[in-house]
């Protein structure tokens, strides 16, 4: 079993070897059922807290209007701008925008392969550190609530569970991570699969 606590640099040194140093270009991972053309570059930022008690994910509970993924749990993110010169400026951008955090306070450790979902976006997940004290303030027309999840929990394979949908025809497979009263799918809860699977193929901590 994968454990994490920020009083280890093993086992955060073991978190930035499982990521790409830089965006991966050929490298990607791709919900049931994508296709792999006319997707829409976006960028997300996966936080890590680094709390006393170990390590935890920020996510955000999108507002209920919203057009895209309405109530659903996301990282802090969006499309690419022109304005834009990297994936990690978008999502620091977007971070800003959407809950108030400030760059001075990131670390970014690295790169996940990007991410393709069936809604027409193909992601890249900008993986950082962030220190405590911190303020965030969420823009309310976007963001209901942000909360933190603990890395050990997410990272806990017990707690991934497989499930099914119709969708435009088709059985279509996706993993959620129930928390609470948080319920954890879709592209979220996808990306933090993925980093999952990264840690678990890089080795275990010592």
């Amino acid at each position: 079993m994968l454990s994490y606590s920020n009083r280890s640099d093993i086992e955060l040194e073991h978190l930035r070897l499982a990521l790409f140093p830089e965006p991966a270009r050929t490298v990607f991972v791709a919900e049931d059922g994508v296709a792999d053309e006319n997707l829409t570059p976006a960028s997300v930022l996966f936080p890590i807290v680094l709390r006393a008690e170990g390590p935890s994910v920020l996510l955000t509970q999108r507002t209920d209007h919203l057009r895209d993924h309405p109530g659903q749990i996301s990282f802090p993110g969006g499309r690419v701008e022109p304005e834009d010169v990297s994936p990690a400026d978008t999502a620091l951008r977007e971070a800003n925008e959407e809950i108030g955090l400030s760059s001075e306070h990131v670390e970014i450790v690295g790169y996940l392969p990007e991410y393709r979902t069936g809604t027409g976006f193909r992601v890249t997940p900008v993986v950082a550190l962030l220190r405590p004290p911190f303020d965030l303030s969420p823009d309310a027309e976007e963001v209901a609530e942000i909360f933190e999840v603990p890395l050990a929990f997410l990272m806990d394979p017990s707690n991934h569970q497989q499930h099914q949908m119709h969708h435009r025809g088709k059985l279509r497979t996706y993993v959620a991570m129930p928390y609470g009263d948080y319920f954890i799918w879709g592209a979220t809860a996808g990306i933090i699969a993925t980093l999952y699977r990264a840690l678990t193929q890089s080795g275990e901590p010592a």
